[in-house]
């Protein structure tokens, strides 16, 4: 190959070679993770090699490379279980499902429990019905029903009074009437 003539090629040339340094950091990067067992993602990979990860994504073939190391189970654990980007994925799906029932169930205990405090406060209080209501209510029936008696025995005796009065009343005029023959 023969040395670039112009400032143009020089640069152009330049850039090859950045580009190639930077793929071959990236591959070294890959075959690192994948060797170790470390994370393979974009993020990760590009964060390790020093590049952006826009240079992963210009570049297809290396994009592809880090998605197939990606979906494939990490190596064994020394446990006898391979985990798998999907399985962790299944994973945290079932975690944040299951956070979600548990923050529902913690909004409806708390619900549950200020009610029943509120509750306690306004007996407590005073400001609520007492505890004996029926008590309270037998006592209300008994007190109307003598209220009622009351009544009735009051307009019974205001009949009495009114008879008396006009037997006074007769009595009076035929005693005046009597007096007035006699004179």
């Amino acid at each position: 190959m023969t040395a670039p003539r112009t400032a143009g090629e020089r640069l152009a040339q330049g850039r090859r070679d950045d580009s190639a340094r930077r793929r071959q950091r990236v591959l070294n990067v890959i075959d690192k993770l994948s060797r170790n067992g470390g994370q393979v993602s974009v993020s990760a990979v590009a964060r390790n090699a020093g590049v952006d990860r826009t240079f992963l994504y210009r570049h297809p073939d290396l994009l592809a490379h880090v998605h197939v190391l990606a979906t494939q189970p990490l190596p064994d654990n020394g446990k006898g279980t391979a985990v798998s980007r999907a399985s962790l994925q299944a994973d945290l799906l079932a975690a944040n499902a299951r956070c979600t029932r548990l923050t529902e169930q913690i909004r409806q205990l708390e619900h549950r429990l200020s009610e029943a405090l509120g509750e306690q406060v306004w007996r407590s209080s005073g400001i609520g019905p007492p505890t004996d209501i029926d008590k309270l209510q037998a006592r209300i029936t008994e007190l109307e029903q003598q209220n009622l008696d009351l009544k009735l025995q009051l307009e019974d005796q205001a009949d009495e009074l009114s008879a008396a009065r006009a037997a006074n009343r007769e009595l009076t005029k035929s005693l005046n009437h009597d007096r007035g023959r006699a004179i």
